[in-house]
């Protein structure tokens, strides 16, 4: 079975399209100052903070050093303290004279923290009463003077076992008071009992009892005191 349905004819209505719904309408240009304003506006907080580091950078780099911050100035060799026609002396626990260093003119450069002392005069006393006597025109010393380099006109004098004394002349004579030893590498004249020597250099130790004369060497032996 077929069923036809017969549909009146519909009149043509036109239609005109719009503007979709909620679109915006086309925006008119600006003017070209008014576009500079709104950009300046976007970057003004950045051009803010970078104009404020580098105020900040060139306060810092110029600002002034306070005294507490101020690197210390390289010493020079110069002397911080000078004595003249002085006396030193130095004593041990139990009151004893150990050393005694007199002298014309001295020196201290705290830039080495040497001791520069000129015709110097000095006596040091073993724990075992023995007496080593030292003398030059200058003297070189570390802090405490337990170290000295003798130089023009040096003479040191150690005493011995039972009062015998060797003394050495030169021109360098570098000394240990400690250590009671004395060295040179330069010509030297030493005298000892029945003994007059001359050598190119020397090595004594006044621990071991030992003498080491370096030649060249010219020696001279008095028989009788030697014998002694």
């Amino acid at each position: 079975m077929s069923v036809e349905l017969h549909l009146p004819d519909l009149p043509e209505v036109p239609i005109t399209l719009g503007p979709a719904r909620g679109g915006a309408a086309p925006r008119q240009r600006q003017p070209w100052h008014l576009r500079w304003r709104d950009r300046l506006a976007a970057y003004l907080p950045l051009l803010l903070m970078t104009l404020l580091a580098s105020f900040t950078w060139w306060l810092v780099k110029n600002s002034p050093v306070t005294s507490g911050e101020a690197a210390a100035p390289a010493p020079r060799h110069e002397p911080d303290y000078t004595m003249t026609q002085f006396a030193l002396e130095r004593f041990d626990a139990a009151g004893r004279l150990t050393l005694r260093i007199e002298g014309a003119t001295l020196r201290h450069y705290p830039d080495t923290d040497r001791v520069e002392v000129d015709d110097v005069r000095i006596r040091s006393i073993a724990p075992d009463g023995r007496v080593t006597l030292a003398s030059a025109k200058r003297a070189l010393s570390n802090g405490d003077a337990s170290e000295l380099q003798l130089i023009g006109g040096a003479r040191v004098t150690s005493q011995g076992v039972a009062g015998r004394t060797l003394e050495m002349d030169g021109e360098f004579l570098q000394a240990d008071l400690i250590a009671e030893r004395v060295h040179s590498p330069l010509p030297v004249h030493v005298q000892a009992e029945g003994a007059d020597l001359h050598a190119a250099g020397l090595d004594y130790d006044q621990g071991s009892r030992r003498l080491v004369l370096k030649g060249p060497m010219r020696a001279v032996f008095d028989q009788p005191a030697a014998r002694r």
